[in-house]
């Protein structure tokens, strides 16, 4: 029997893997997540990113309520087989739950977390209500 690719990657004690979304064109980080092996399947099989949302406990398909999804262009393991790097097409420009294009939105600055990116869109526009 030979050795799946997914047998390669390091997975945490709980079976997932950290994951980073990357914007393919500029580069820019736009978020970090989680998978699992079935999470990881479904993004290579879809063609689309498919996390596992630990404060959910389930699948989490990446824009099913925003409708921003993440196409991908290209997955890649680093040197420690530990994480997981997704070079994305963000679809609708919104990668956070916050209206922003990146959660990384809040830089240190002299001691404090400042905000030094622009929300694009009302976050209550983007999600439905439960």
């Amino acid at each position: 029997m030979s050795v799946s690719w997914q047998d390669e990657i390091r997975w945490t004690d709980d079976g997932l893997v950290p994951v980073i979304a990357q914007q393919a064109e500029t580069g820019k980080v736009l978020m970090f997540a989680w998978m699992n092996r079935e999470s990881l399947d479904l993004t290579v099989s879809e063609g689309y990113a498919v996390y596992w949302s630990r404060s959910r406990g389930r699948l989490w398909r990446k824009g099913e309520e925003s409708g921003n999804r993440q196409k991908i262009l290209g997955i890649f393991l680093d040197c420690d087989e530990d994480v997981i790097l997704l070079k994305i097409e963000q679809e609708g420009g919104i990668a956070c739950h916050t209206g922003r294009e990146s959660c990384f939105y809040r830089s240190l600055v002299n001691g404090q977390w400042q905000t030094v990116e622009p929300v694009l869109k009302d976050p209550e526009a983007i999600y439905r209500k439960s």
